[in-house]
């Protein structure tokens, strides 16, 4: 081993001769150069740049060196240093760029090749039908309004005239909330979306056109066409002048935009405590599987000014309309479903078979 008290010999410093740096340059260039791919080029870089590389330890010899050479030996290490960082960057440029050309070239992906590919699922038809309607009607100006599930009886009942004793309101119709230790909450699982017709008025001014899609529970019985839980969407204006013509021409485009322009419309007189007058909507169906026939679909009406007085909007001033009508019922007469419980059964081949994959 060399100290800085030694004196020089040549033996003792033989990696800084310029010979030997040229060797130890060579060497590295032509190490580097055999090297097929990044890794290999990798797992030599110490041998030639590492600690116990070469020109490494002809740097520790320059302290064995009288003063006198010292200058001269750094500066042929550092030239020699410098040209093997070269080579290697250099090689390891060359060696990347290899990769990527052999990666675009290995994993080449031929777009037109022809593929059959079926998805396994689809978006279910109930939310593709809520979709459309809301996009039919922010296409006519409405907005869409959205409200909690669980509802105070007010918002639920007594905001759209329906009375303490009216039978929507007994257990038969409704699932009530029990809070801790009381049976008398005053909370029940919303029964239509007419409730979020009810927080749109509170909230804004007229004019309002808005539509309100949702889930909603009434306690019926599972069965064809019957479930405790299903989806609604109503319609509400309110504005100046509103008549009941403007509710007819409303539903009607409604109703050939989902089944098609040869669909007809017609209202029949009916009963609804948040409505006066109040109709029912039937939908003719010329090419009905079992023949022609009219076809209940939904409640329409003008909006009770009970309910207006309600919201703090003057009925004097402002009219309106509302109308509702069930989702799940529009996707199985525009589909042909018989059974409303196959589209809760949960079975991925459902929307499949009606084609309602978009």
């Amino acid at each position: 081993m060399s100290y800085h008290s030694d004196p020089y010999d040549p033996k003792q410093v033989a990696y800084l001769s310029p010979e030997s740096l040229a060797e130890a340059v060579d060497a590295a260039r032509k190490a580097f150069a055999a090297a097929p791919d990044l890794d290999a080029l990798n797992q030599i870089k110490h041998q030639h740049l590492g600690d116990k590389a070469p020109v490494s330890l002809a740097r520790r010899e320059i302290g064995a060196l009288p003063p006198a050479a010292k200058s001269d030996a750094g500066k042929r290490v550092n030239a020699a240093r410098q040209e093997v960082s070269a080579e290697y960057e250099a090689r390891a440029e060359v060696l990347a760029a290899e990769a990527a050309q052999r990666v675009l070239r290995e994993e080449t992906v031929d777009v037109t090749l022809p593929v059959v590919r079926r998805r396994r699922g689809a978006r279910h038809p109930i939310n593709l039908m809520t979709d459309r309607i809301a996009d039919l009607f922010v296409g006519m100006g409405y907005q869409v309004g959205e409200g909690p599930e669980v509802e105070p009886e007010w918002f639920n009942f007594d905001a759209l005239n329906i009375a303490p004793d009216h039978p929507a309101r007994t257990m038969m119709d409704t699932f009530y909330l029990a809070a801790a230790g009381r049976s008398d909450s005053g909370l029940v699982l919303r029964t239509h979306t007419s409730s979020v017709q009810i927080h749109t008025m509170l909230t804004q001014e007229p004019p309002i056109y808005a539509v309100s899609p949702g889930r909603v529970y009434r306690t019926d019985e599972v069965d064809a066409t019957h479930s405790p839980v299903f989806h609604q969407t109503e319609g509400l204006v309110v504005d100046r002048g509103i008549t009941m013509a403007h509710l007819k021409g409303t539903l009607e485009h409604f109703a050939r935009t989902m089944f098609g322009p040869e669909v007809r419309i017609r209202l029949r007189p009916s009963y609804f405590p948040f409505t006066e007058p109040s109709a029912e909507l039937d939908v003719w169906f010329a090419a009905h599987k079992d023949g022609p026939r009219w076809i209940e679909w939904g409640g329409c009406g003008m909006v009770n000014p009970r309910v207006l007085t309600a919201c703090g909007i003057d009925p004097h001033v402002y009219s309106g309309f509302a109308f509702g009508m069930g989702v799940d019922r529009a996707v199985m007469l525009r589909h042909g479903v018989t059974d409303m419980r196959d589209m809760f059964d949960g079975d991925v081949r459902f929307p499949l078979a009606l084609g309602t994959e978009e």
